[in-house]
């Protein structure tokens, strides 16, 4: 039908451009629906080789692989622990051309120059000043998400929270058996800063994209009837910990104990 983009050429529609460090976050029914009345396409290999193409060799893409049974006391395998944040995260896990990071609750499937540095961490806490958000940070990388909103899906807030410190929060230890990459089995502790439950604290974010807006870090786009939003993470990095620091983390959640 005129005016339907294809699947491969999506991303092109997008100012992503050569050199873009990319960070995915997707949830992608809505696109497949959209294929499948197009009689397009429904091979998601087909947009990771578009992400692929359009930021070239020298970029970075990662797209999470969270999955938080370790939380509970399940064993995490390096190779068999399901992605629990999307399908995009499962097909990437099935290339070769796509390594996972080693935290067993916050892992990445990560493509392209920086693949080895970051599988090579070993961070404890999830979101710690050692881990793969710092690297994101740091490399200027792009969150690209694909019909999702901040509210539940942008998890970059909650690193901002444990760097700049809050105290409807605490890092809790959670212990099971680890799998490494080399079929290695021992009991090993990870971290998670979770909310402390006794406050009753919600998380909000939602008012925050507008002052993204507002400040130049973040775009929306509509291709086919689909919304993408582009943040610029080093850029929202300010406005979350300002928020933080001076606001009493208004826009980010609902506790106003501090």
């Amino acid at each position: 039908m005129p005016g339907y983009i294809p699947l491969k050429d999506i991303i092109k529609q997008l100012p992503i451009r050569t050199g873009d460090n990319l960070f995915v976050t997707s949830d992608v029914k809505q696109l497949l629906y959209s294929c499948i009345e197009h009689q397009d396409d429904t091979d998601l290999n087909v947009l990771i080789d578009s992400l692929i193409e359009a930021v070239g060799p020298d970029a970075t893409i990662v797209i999470p692989t969270f999955n938080w049974d370790f939380c509970k006391g399940k064993a995490f395998d390096y190779y068999k622990t399901p992605c629990k944040t999307g399908s995009l995260g499962k097909f990437a896990l099935k290339r070769n051309d796509f390594k996972r990071t080693k935290h067993p609750i916050y892992s990445f499937a990560v493509w392209g120059r920086g693949k080895e540095e970051l599988c090579a961490m070993d961070n404890k806490s999830s979101f710690g000043a050692d881990s793969p958000f710092t690297y994101v940070t740091e490399h200027h990388f792009k969150n690209l998400l694909i019909d999702k909103d901040c509210q539940h899906s942008f998890v970059y807030v909650h690193y901002v929270e444990e760097q700049v410190g809050i105290t409807y929060r605490y890092l809790k230890d959670f212990t099971a058996d680890y799998t490494d990459e080399h079929g290695r089995t021992r009991q090993a502790t990870y971290s998670m800063n979770v909310r402390d439950l006794d406050l009753d604290v919600e998380i909000t974010i939602y008012p925050l994209e507008e002052d993204f807006v507002r400040a130049g870090v973040s775009n929306r786009y509509q291709v086919n009837g689909i919304e993408y939003k582009i943040i610029d993470l080093a850029g929202a990095y300010p406005i979350i910990a300002d928020d933080v620091t001076n606001n009493r983390s208004r826009k980010i959640s609902t506790y106003i104990g501090q």
